[in-house]
């Protein structure tokens, strides 16, 4: 008998390391990884592109009325072993991960319109499950039935030193305030939005990896999902 394909949400706070246990868990199964925080970031760039944000203001009108004119997919690049983000066509992986577009994904992520076609987008990619999704509301707006929802949490500081690493090691120059009070702020946003803020689903499992390495908390997910897969083929 086959085994049945499940839905894995992993939800939580910005730069939790949400991304890297996500694809590392869809390549160890097999399942499609979707990355929701590189949709919202590759409309930001579009934002950024199109002169629609000034002074961190959303020009809110015009990116609704753009919104058609927005394509986003992923694909699975080889020789990288990892899913890359495509915006209209061209590959935008690197560009959507740069301070510009940190500092005002949140502001782009909350304009409901925006939300309600991601939504759309996301669930129509997931319709055949065997995928793992991460974002901000999986669990709770876009797969409320998943079968295994995660949600993960770190302290800020130890989140904003993670982040300040990852950019220094592509040699950005930033500095570690500078990142603390953006993760702060996103924090903040991200909880107090009106559209689909952050909160835990009722059922998901709380990863706290502020002190957890990243073998660990692998191993952490994975010792739950195979408990989730046990429960479904048991059914």
């Amino acid at each position: 008998m086959q085994s049945k394909q499940i839905i894995i949400a992993i939800d939580g706070f910005s730069s939790c390391g949400k991304s890297t246990v996500a694809k590392q868990v869809a390549r160890i199964l097999g399942y499609n990884y979707i990355d929701t925080g590189a949709m919202y970031r590759a409309i930001t760039l579009f934002c950024l592109r199109n002169e629609l944000i000034e002074n961190q203001k959303v020009r809110e009108d015009e990116l609704i009325n753009r919104l058609d004119d927005i394509h986003i997919e992923f694909r699975f690049n080889a020789e990288l072993q990892r899913s890359e983000t495509i915006l209209n066509g061209e590959n935008v992986e690197e560009e959507i991960r740069q301070l510009p577009v940190s500092e005002n994904v949140s502001q782009v992520s909350t304009i409901g319109e925006v939300r309600k076609k991601m939504v759309r987008l996301q669930q129509e990619m997931g319709s055949k499950k065997g995928i793992v999704m991460d974002g901000r509301d999986i669990g709770t707006v876009v797969f409320p039935n998943a079968e295994l929802k995660i949600f993960m949490t770190a302290s800020p500081r130890v989140r904003a030193q993670r982040r300040y690493d990852e950019l220094m090691g592509k040699g950005q120059e930033v500095s570690l305030d500078e990142i603390i009070s953006n993760i702060e702020m996103r924090d903040h946003i991200d909880q107090t939005r009106e559209e689909s803020p952050l909160r835990r689903a009722d059922d998901a499992l709380i990863l706290d990896n502020s002190h957890l390495t990243h073998e660990e908390q692998l191993q952490w997910v994975i010792d739950r999902v195979n408990k989730a897969l046990e429960n479904e083929n048991c059914h």
